[in-house]
């Protein structure tokens, strides 16, 4: 829902009416101090000449000095109250008044947008009033530009969701692709990792990293399928060639369940990230001599891996699958003899039901050790949150000086228990559902201190050209020349900032304007 602005119609924002100017209305022929220029007034003189106003024009704040001075809290001095035995300004209960000295020592920029405990410390040197450290927590958490530009120092949100145990072989597969490898005389340049969640077993596929999704589809159904039936559920990241829809209906056909990890989580599929860090390690070890070669030792580093204990299971891959142990030159002796098929089933039976057990004692004891670093979230649906930059495009920006979080965003619904799916701009290309540890719970500054208005939101680069957010399309009117132009509302600015816009611009702004045009009763801005 953007939308670019011409020169004629940039933002020219006007200079924000200083909460002071409010409330030196009343006050405008008290005495000579009041009559000074306000920048020439120091705050604190400031302070205690409105102090001395109160007190003489305002009887109850007078009678709750006398009754605070009666507890002996304050004192009093040319008819400024402190706080007794110090020099502490007492503030009066009047908003305005204290949100003033929040802005001024924490908001401006020599203020520094400091925590509560350095924006405490600054306030308490000179002024008092009651529950300040409180007032000052919440004015400070609730800063639009800290919860933007602030990294979070909080524990990771959300609890561990461990993925349902499979009880026997091949129900749950994962698979994932690795790339970035050297071309092979044979055109491979990447290796399609296939693995079971219970046995453990891998399967290292040479392919290349423009295969489409029917080539992957033919590699798993040649390499996979036909070796170990068809899985109840293929659990992967967000590849296109997974989420493309021959895949989706392909896998619908099969009675297959896809689970495809959230937006730039891959702690969904870690099992299959981890199995990528040790093919290429085996890879490493087996092409030290010649690194054009690579997919030549795939069968027989699927055949070392599938061989090997796993920590998980303290069997191997193979022995689960198929009940038995590989011949090995290691071992070269005849196999024992065979025992019968009743015995052989029955202890294959009970060695699934034993590994099944072990693989959910050590889920759950990852979960336990997990949960101790992570803390429970807050966020519903409904809410506003902002959404994480760092795996969003802001190469306009270094680094250094990008904004940690952007939004806020709205809340649509709950796709999992720690998976939120967000409304976002039309324009951004990417998958709207993500983890809640991408996610901070937004505090609308307004909301907790009345009057406080959030500072506008930066336009968004699209196609290198700096476009910004359209709240609504407000009227319309008709040029000479024929073209439209419309009213519109920017989101994020104040009405002032309302502007005519060539309906042309709206390219990235259908939205809006397809709401305006409904509510008009028309289909087109030709009709209007």
């Amino acid at each position: 829902m953007l939308s670019r602005r011409t020169k004629n119609n940039r933002l020219h924002r006007p200079l924000q009416p200083e909460i002071l100017e409010d409330t030196t209305q009343p006050f405008q022929e008290a005495g000579p101090v009041d009559r000074l220029p306000r920048d020439t007034l120091p705050l604190r003189h400031r302070v205690q000449a409105r102090s001395q106003e109160q007190s003489r024009r305002s009887q109850p704040a007078c009678t709750r000095c006398r009754y605070l001075e009666k507890r002996h809290l304050l004192q009093w001095d040319s008819d400024i109250a402190y706080r007794k035995g110090s020099t502490k300004i007492w503030v009066p209960n009047y908003p305005p008044w204290r949100q003033l000295l929040l802005k001024e020592y924490h908001d401006v920029l020599y203020a520094g947008h400091f925590g509560s405990n350095k924006t405490l410390t600054g306030i308490a040197k000179h002024y008092y009033w009651p529950h300040l450290a409180e007032d000052v927590r919440k004015f400070v958490t609730s800063c639009d530009t800290c919860q933007r530009m602030k990294s979070t120092k909080q524990k990771k949100a959300g609890l561990l969701q461990p993925l349902p145990v499979p009880e026997q072989p091949w129900q749950v597969v994962s698979l994932d692709f690795i790339t970035g490898l050297p071309p092979t005389s044979s055109g491979h340049d990447a290796i399609l990792v296939v693995i079971d969640k219970f046995s453990k077993m891998g399967h290292f596929i040479p392919t290349h990293t423009t295969a489409r999704a029917e080539e992957t589809a033919q590699l798993f159904v040649r390499y996979i399928i036909s070796q170990h039936g068809i899985p109840t559920t293929l659990i992967s990241d967000r590849d296109p060639k997974f989420t493309s829809k021959f895949w989706k209906e392909l896998m619908s056909l099969l009675g297959t369940k896809l689970a495809m990890s959230s937006a730039y989580h891959p702690q969904t599929d870690g099992q299959t990230e981890r199995l990528n860090q040790i093919v290429e390690q085996l890879l490493r070890a087996a092409c030290k001599d010649d690194i054009s070669k690579w997919d030549l030792h795939l069968p027989i580093l699927e055949f070392a891996y599938n061989n090997a204990t796993h920590a998980a299971t303290g069997q191997t891959p193979f022995f689960l699958c198929y009940g038995r142990h590989p011949l090995t030159p290691q071992k070269p002796t005849a196999l024992a003899t065979v025992q019968p098929a009743h015995d052989f089933i029955t202890t294959m039976h009970q060695l699934w039901d034993r590994t099944h057990k072990r693989l959910l004692d050590i889920q759950q004891q990852q979960k336990r050790q997990a949960d101790r670093r992570r803390n429970d979230h807050t966020i519903t649906v409904g809410d506003q949150v902002l959404l994480d930059t760092r795996n969003l495009d802001s190469s306009h920006l270094p680094s250094k000086l990008r904004p940690r979080f952007c939004g806020p965003f709205l809340v649509e619904a709950q796709v999992t228990p720690v998976t939120f799916r967000l409304h976002l701009p039309a324009t951004w290309k990417i998958h709207n559902a993500f983890h809640v540890q991408l996610l901070k719970p937004y505090r609308d500054p307004n909301t907790i201190f009345v009057g406080r208005q959030p500072p506008p939101p930066p336009p968004v680069l699209v196609q290198n050209e700096p476009e910004y957010e359209v709240e609504s399309v407000l009227a319309h009117r008709r040029r000479r020349n024929g073209t439209v132009e419309l009213l519109i509302r920017w989101k994020g600015y104040d009405p002032s900032e309302d502007s005519w816009v060539p309906e042309s611009d709206m390219g990235n702004a259908r939205r809006p304007l397809h709401d305006y045009l409904v509510k008009q009763g028309v289909t087109s801005t030709t009709q209007l």
